[in-house]
């Protein structure tokens, strides 16, 4: 039998193996081989005598993000909000480069655009080359766009604590009806507190990812990114990769920088070029050969 996992709590999983949804443990074999389970799987299930149900196997991978922890998704939804909480540009940029590194497409939603002026972020990151929606839950504007979008498609949806994540998914399928404290009405057990990754079947095919929130990005996101990858993260420095005047420039204000050219022609925005220096440290400090 095989199927998708929906969810994993407590050593749980629960698979939707398209006639129902299965509560599963995973086979010993996976913890000794350092490999975990996440939403997102494609898993293959063993039904023992009692009823019982374990993982038998994982299927290859398209892609996986670590946190959030959730696989083969076919874009990332990165959510910031005009106040409560303030735009953390430095956060949006590690998850964008994070998934640039992954082959995943991504697209900015800017909520609570009813509290103030969304549109010099918005032009930050059109001018870099992303799709951008300015959005407001409370109001319900914005969104039809954004739901013709994710149609069909499995898309993960994250960013900081109170962007209103979950304000959004209610209002592009309002039968999830997610409200922390409350029963998810699609999955039926516990206590919905956006905890874990969650998938949420869309009518149109394809998944609505609900992930937790976070206040900052730990280091561990870039561990698997080297400095040499980072400039190709940063999908405006792409038409000038390569046209510096020494091959091994870094991109930091180096003489001949071609990216750095750019920067100064305004061609490529001072936050994002901020965020990329700040980045580079971090996959210096995590790539050994250069500690």
């Amino acid at each position: 039998m095989e199927g998708i996992i929906l969810k994993g709590i407590g050593g749980f999983y629960y698979v939707d193996t398209g006639d129902q949804v299965i509560e599963c443990k995973p086979r010993g074999i996976f913890r000794k081989q350092g490999q975990i389970p996440v939403a997102g799987d494609y898993v293959t299930l063993l039904i023992n005598a009692d009823n019982t149900a374990v993982i038998e196997s994982i299927k290859e991978r398209k892609n996986m993000l670590v946190r959030p922890p959730v696989a083969n998704v076919d874009c990332l939804v990165m959510v910031i909000s005009m106040a409560q909480p303030v735009p953390n540009l430095q956060i949006v940029d590690t998850m964008l480069a994070v998934a640039e590194s992954k082959d995943i497409e991504a697209v900015i939603v800017i909520n609570k655009s009813d509290l103030a002026n969304a549109d010099e972020i918005g032009a930050i990151y059109e001018k870099a080359g992303y799709t951008v929606y300015i959005v407001s839950a409370k109001e319900n504007t914005g969104l039809q766009e954004l739901k013709d979008y994710v149609s069909g498609k499995v898309c993960v949806f994250t960013g900081n604590t109170g962007v209103g994540k979950s304000s959004i998914l209610n209002l592009l399928d309002p039968s999830l009806d997610l409200k922390t404290g409350e029963t998810s009405q699609k999955l039926g057990r516990g206590r919905h507190t956006t905890r874990t990754s969650i998938l949420y079947p869309q009518k149109e095919g394809g998944y609505l990812i609900d992930t937790p929130g976070f206040s900052s990005l730990t280091v561990e996101k870039l561990a698997d990114i080297t400095p040499e990858e980072l400039p190709y993260c940063f999908r405006e420095f792409e038409p000038f990769l390569g046209t510096c005047k020494f091959t091994s420039c870094q991109h930091i204000h180096e003489k001949g920088c071609a990216v750095c050219e750019a920067l100064e022609m305004g061609k490529i925005e001072p936050s994002r070029y901020e965020s990329y220096e700040n980045l580079l440290e971090i996959t210096k400090k995590n790539n050994s050969i250069y500690n």
